[in-house]
């Protein structure tokens, strides 16, 4: 065992499912452990290092803010984060934002909107909380983002949960009017993931999210995209929800956002941008200075010419490589978010076969699952899919 991981197991709280890897360093798409070996990247920190290890430009911009200031509290203002913002409401078509540290904290803040919008607007005794999610969803870690999740395995040991949340069976239209209906006049918003990833990768219909869309707009009920794992490029589109015809009240973004720099931002439209006033929200670290450098890097690179319909030809890429391997029983996702099903084989022990022949990939429920960066090359995939293809061939 490593004295790595001794070191950190005697003084980490036991809290995740860890391999036996110590990565020290990595450039591009490539990782490298601490006695050297090299690992194809398929995972890109769960969706976070969207321009891959250390790229350079990203790297000279997180550098050069370093070197400038790295944090001023929010009662100032910081032109790197003026910069940031103007630059992701331009491409994005939103009003303003607000600054967390993480997807759970941008989904907490689209909760308080959410709320506070009805509360504002309909008055505390009209007691119109409610939040329809759906079944299967996952929207982050703290409580009130655990009651929002639809997962009946995260709802445990920390009771009581936050209540006003009540799901729907997702892609079930007519499951989704009938809760509106049975909550008439108490829902404030309805919560959805364009594709639900930590669900096992599971698309939603455009039919469906036009439904919802729809019965929103007629109720005067908050529409919220949770885009933390799907934006900021990684299927195909900035947002995977301008594939799917809508624009929600509120989108929330992570995990890419900064290039692997703990970032978190809720996106509002006019109708609820100016819902926040001082005191009713607020983040110590969020805009962060140093995070807003390494923001603006990717916001360059994402939206630079060409560059997202690279992202859609890699992931027909991936999907056609896939085609060709047996065990293979079929492809979801969208773009660079891809779940595979396998037909025999047990997901998490190919995923730790994978990383002991050099290749690093997730998992999803039962699927295998792959958020490589944006940046990933033909010849990368095709070196990590041969070790996949002789794993699951095997």
């Amino acid at each position: 065992m490593s004295k790595t991981i001794d070191k950190f197991n005697e003084h980490v709280i036991h809290s995740y499912g860890r391999y036996d890897l110590v990565l020290d360093k990595g450039a591009g798409r490539t990782a490298v452990d601490e006695d050297g070996k090299e690992y194809t990247d398929f995972g890109s920190g769960i969706g976070t290092n969207s321009l891959g290890y250390c790229d350079d430009k990203w790297a000279e911009a997180v550098c050069a803010q370093a070197h400038a200031v790295q944090h001023t509290s929010n009662y100032y203002y910081t032109k790197v984060q003026a910069d940031f913002a103007a630059k992701l409401c331009e491409l994005t078509g939103y009003s303003k934002m607000f600054f967390g540290n993480s997807g759970a904290e941008a989904n907490e803040c689209a909760i308080k909107i959410a709320r506070k919008y009805s509360f504002d607007k309909y008055g505390k005794d009209a007691e119109r909380w409610v939040i329809i999610t759906l079944v299967n969803s996952f929207h982050g870690r703290t409580v009130a983002t655990l009651s929002a999740t639809g997962q009946d395995v995260f709802h445990n040991y920390f009771f009581p949960f936050v209540e006003g949340f009540v799901n729907v069976e997702a892609n079930n239209t007519a499951d989704l009017k009938a809760k509106l209906d049975q909550y008439d006049g108490k829902v404030c918003a309805v919560m959805f993931e364009c594709v639900q990833g930590e669900g096992g990768v599971v698309p939603l219909d455009k039919e469906f999210v036009k439904a919802v869309s729809e019965e929103c707009a007629k109720r005067d009920v908050l529409m919220i995209c949770d885009e933390v794992q799907t934006g900021v490029g990684r299927t195909g589109t900035f947002l995977a929800c301008e594939q799917l015809g809508v624009k929600p009240d509120i989108v929330t973004l992570a995990k890419g956002l900064a290039g692997g720099i703990p970032i978190g931002v809720c996106l509002t439209n006019e109708k609820t941008c100016e819902v926040l006033t001082p005191g009713t929200h607020g983040s110590t670290f969020g805009g962060n200075p140093i995070a807003c450098a390494g923001g603006n890097a990717v916001l360059d690179r994402v939206s630079s010419e060409g560059f997202l319909d690279s992202v859609k030809a890699k992931g027909e890429y991936f999907r056609a490589k896939l085609a060709g391997i047996n065990e293979v029983d079929g492809v979801d996702g969208m773009g660079l978010m891809i779940g595979v099903r396998l037909k025999t084989k047990d997901a998490h022990d190919v995923a730790k076969a994978c990383l002991d022949n050099g290749l690093l990939i997730l998992t999803a429920k039962e699927k295998l699952r792959f958020l490589p960066p944006l940046t990933i090359t033909t010849e990368e995939i095709d070196r990590g899919m041969e070790i996949l293809k002789k794993i699951l061939d095997n």
